[in-house]
């Protein structure tokens, strides 16, 4: 009975243990995709980071997302997504919160107009910018 108890009892210790490594795999995994890739960084200008040198650049394709908000300006080359500039609709009072300039797998911007706010993500779909994500959220009142 006493070994019966003590194989039950290791039994239990290491599916916890594997479960505890299960989810820390996973939730590491998960954070490093999405933070948008391994390159990209959220700033308002930082000209000193550029694509690996082994990535090939095609020609630039440029666009937009706007809404009532304002616009989100993107640029891909290949697969890498620049944040060229974030323009907001001022008049409506809206502003910008942050935006990535990358180069990056995508880059995100967020606007605020002091009750709301929106988090764009874009990424290059065959080297065109392309709205992965629109996320609106409604701010306290602090």
């Amino acid at each position: 009975m006493r070994r019966r108890m003590l194989l039950v009892g290791l039994w239990a210790a290491t599916t916890a243990v594997a479960v505890l490594v299960g989810v820390f795999a996973v939730s590491t995994v998960g954070a490093t995709i999405r933070d948008r890739g391994p390159v990209g960084d959220e700033v308002l200008r930082n000209d000193t980071v550029k694509p690996p040198a082994s990535v090939p650049e095609g020609p630039p394709v440029r666009d937009e997302v706007a809404g009532e908000w304002g616009a989100f300006v993107v640029e891909c080359r290949d697969t890498w997504a620049y944040g060229v500039a974030a323009r907001p609709d001022k008049a409506a009072g809206w502003r910008i919160v942050s935006w990535e300039e990358g180069p990056d797998d995508d880059v995100d911007a967020v606007f605020s107009d002091g009750r709301s706010s929106v988090d764009l993500e874009v990424f290059c779909n065959r080297g065109r910018p392309t709205l992965a994500e629109i996320e609106r959220n409604t701010l306290g009142d602090d």
